[in-house]
């Protein structure tokens, strides 16, 4: 476990301070992270989306329908829960709401999930399971349903009157919602996307996380860090709520030990960086949705022995 925060939770501190760091310096300004997010909203994060997902295969899908349903319907749930709560309980803006529900409601599997899971559990076929409906889940589930949340709350009409079009199809239209659902579909077909073609999108997509995590430093560094009540309770909702009920479903329905420790820790992880970047880009919930971020990324340091250690003990 020491391993595990020294070579994957350090580095995003690192990064991220870095991005502070060069932000407070005058090295870059504030508004530089939205140049940097365009670019992995548009490119780098599509692409790290579209080649996780179509190294997926149909029957993983279907190996293990316990482990498909139950991380389907607890992640979309608690997902919709996080817009219901920024919305009603925290008064934002619905457009804000989506935002806060692509962060506190979406663990980063993409990034993590894979350097988190292989050294506790092993590079076995079931990790390589549970990653990719995870990660099927948020990406292709998740961030086209938040699109579409936040397209509606801005409005479909013009100052003039005039109507801007329809928030779902808006959504559809972004890279980052089309090329994880593209992925699914050709897994779907039993369409295999040629391995030799990787590297053409890989290159860009390895530009993502670290990007994504410097210019929320860089925004943060324009901005008061908080630790609120609302900063808590995304953290409290992602890395508490979400395994807990991963759990206690899991155990409802008999799911094998395995496959449910991995499940519950991958619902553990730290808020996903696509909602951080797509808050930036837009210009919403970017001091909360940051400080949430980086307030629950902390934790994980105390959440993922935590989860590891009961995981074990009641299955």
């Amino acid at each position: 476990m020491i391993e595990i925060l020294i070579k994957d939770i350090l580095p995003i501190f690192v990064i991220m301070f870095l991005g502070y760091a060069a932000g407070k310096r005058g090295v870059f300004s504030t508004s530089d992270s939205k140049i940097l997010n365009k670019l992995v909203l548009t490119y780098a994060l599509p692409a790290a989306l579209f080649v996780s997902i179509v190294k997926a295969d149909r029957q993983m899908l279907f190996d293990d329908l316990k482990l498909t349903i139950i991380s389907f319907v607890v992640i979309t749930a608690l997902f919709l829960w996080s817009y219901f709560s920024c919305y009603k309980f925290f008064k934002h803006t619905k457009s804000e709401a989506a935002v806060c529900a692509l962060i506190a409601g979406s663990p980063t599997i993409g990034f993590l999930g894979f350097a988190v899971l292989e050294p506790i559990y092993g590079a076995t076929a079931t990790t390589g399971l549970v990653v990719a409906i995870v990660s099927i889940v948020v990406n292709a589930i998740n961030i086209p349903i938040g699109l579409a949340l936040l397209n509606n709350g801005k409005g479909n009409a013009s100052s003039d009157g005039s109507q801007k079009g329809n928030p779902v199809l808006d959504a559809l239209k972004e890279p980052v919602c089309w090329a994880p659902l593209l992925a699914v579909v050709l897994v779907l077909l039993g369409i295999k996307f040629p391995t030799i073609l990787d590297p053409n999108f890989e290159l860009i997509a390895k530009a993502n996380s670290g990007v994504a995590v410097f210019a929320a430093g860089l925004t943060l560094s324009g901005m008061k860090f908080q630790l609120d009540g609302e900063v808590v309770y995304n953290a409290i909702q992602k890395l508490i709520l979400m395994p807990a009920v991963l759990l206690i479903l899991g155990m409802m329905f008999h799911m094998e030990a395995d496959k449910l420790q991995m499940m519950v820790l991958a619902g553990a992880l730290p808020p996903a960086f696509s909602g951080i970047i797509i808050g930036n880009q837009n210009q919403l919930y970017e001091r909360t949705g940051t400080s949430s971020l980086a307030f629950s990324i902390l934790l994980f340091v105390v959440a993922a022995p935590f989860w590891i250690w009961i995981t074990r003990l009641v299955s």
